[in-house]
């Protein structure tokens, strides 16, 4: 999905948290100390690129705040990567954390590469010179990495392997998203995508509606879209279009088909990144369709699964009015503009950072098993996940009928409110 370059999500996740820390009336100390990060690294990674030559790439960690627990977030490798995305990313996922009430804070990395133009070994040099830069920094009771946009558990490996060498030991903790059999949990793979769709289950309950006589329009189609739509097929909803990035053509396609799409023969036409085979699906009967089309279709739920910044004042107008549900699978993908009108207009929102926080919960089961050293089954690790975003979303939900709170407000009440009372409760405001 490409990226408006005058977007500024830092900006974004300012204005969101500062609209709320006036609702909860927080004093001018901890406003100051919670718009921003706590600590940011910025450093350069020398790699010895396969033809022999040196390529230097710039990398990012950014921790936003960690009264409530040791810094927690993914690394995300891409082209078009700014520390203002590292930055945003941190501080949602300190709220993520403290909406899913697990003993985390936020943090978030990045290097700008492209790992589609690179081989193997680079991106392997990549991952180990990036802890190198930050092995005193990071680890289990500090700051614990996790994958993100085009990384994946074999990144997260390398990265363990490196800072085991550096630390001289075992510590399996320190990085979570892991391979299954390598400290990794079961779950993890579907937590994100499931969580959504956990999520979107009880609004579907609270509204009324049953989920088999709906249908959905998802943006992306990387593992959280994936699994999302895996649960929402399940639950024995519809999806009718998905949207993917091209890495031929550098752009994005919508696939729609209105009988449905079938989700075991999409994977099939699928590159690893997650970009589906325009050829391949229009054999298949699908209609291809310009990417940013995935937002007009007459479905009764969006699920925006994909980077942010693509629900925007200017594109929210197209919502269909058969519109009653946003999900948003992805990080920040609805702009404060858009939000007025959604508002407005009464569509029932699940905010990101309560809808995607299955995957933070699932890295944190992961490195409750890690320090234990003992692991779940797979049934168990869902079981616990399902739970803990149930009661999330009903904490949320219960709020903002009481206070008569648009839902991502409830969220951000909930999650700044824990944040800044861990802060008080430390004494640092």
């Amino acid at each position: 999905m490409t990226q408006d370059a005058s977007f500024n999500p830092f900006a974004m996740a300012r204005s969101q948290f500062d609209k709320i820390a006036d609702l909860l009336a927080l004093d001018q100390g901890t406003r100051d100390f919670l718009r921003s990060p706590q600590r940011e690294y910025h450093f350069t990674i020398p790699v010895r690129m396969d033809d022999g030559q040196v390529q230097v790439f710039q990398g990012f960690r950014v921790q936003h705040n960690d009264a409530r627990g040791p810094a927690k977030g993914g690394i995300r490798f891409h082209p078009q990567e700014t520390i203002d995305t590292v930055r945003a990313l941190a501080m949602w996922m300190t709220w993520k954390c403290a909406v899913a009430d697990i003993p985390l804070g936020g943090g978030k990395g990045g290097v700008i590469c492209d790992p589609h133009n690179l081989s193997a070994r680079e991106q392997e040099a990549i991952c180990r010179g990036w802890i190198r830069q930050l092995a005193r920094n990071i680890g289990p009771v500090a700051d614990v990495p996790a994958p993100d946009v085009m990384t994946n558990p074999q990144h997260m490996l390398w990265m363990l392997d490196e800072y085991e060498v550096l630390s001289g030991g075992h510590y399996p903790g320190a990085i979570t998203g892991k391979p299954v059999g390598m400290g990794g949990s079961l779950g993890r793979t579907e937590a994100t995508g499931y969580g959504v769709i956990y999520c979107l289950r009880e609004a579907l309950v609270e509204l009324g509606i049953d989920p088999a006589a709906t249908t959905a329009s998802v943006q992306g189609f990387g593992n959280v879209a994936q699994y999302a739509i895996d649960l929402y097929h399940q639950l024995g909803g519809k999806v009718v279009c998905v949207s993917s990035w091209d890495q031929a053509e550098q752009t994005t396609f919508a696939f729609a088909r209105p009988e449905g799409v079938d989700l075991a023969e999409l994977r099939g036409m699928t590159d690893r990144f997650g970009g589906i085979d325009k050829g391949k699906t229009e054999a298949a009967g699908y209609t291809v369709l310009p990417g940013d089309k995935w937002i007009d279709q007459e479905v009764d739920i969006l699920i925006p699964a994909a980077l942010e910044n693509q629900i925007t004042s200017e594109n929210v107008g197209r919502i269909s009015a058969k519109v009653k549900i946003i999900a948003e699978g992805a990080n920040g993908p609805t702009t404060p503009g858009a939000d007025k009108v959604i508002a407005e207009r009464g569509i029932f929102v699940i905010p990101d950072f309560l809808a995607n926080a299955g995957g933070v919960t699932c890295s944190y089961f992961e490195q409750v098993q890690c320090n234990m050293n003992y692991f779940w089954e797979k049934d168990d690790v869902l079981s616990r996940l399902d739970n803990k975003m149930t009661a999330a979303y009903h904490s949320i939900s219960r709020l903002a009928a009481k206070r008569k709170l648009y839902m991502r407000d409830a969220a951000y009440v909930v999650a700044i409110d824990r944040v800044a009372a861990g802060c008080r409760d430390r004494g640092w405001v």
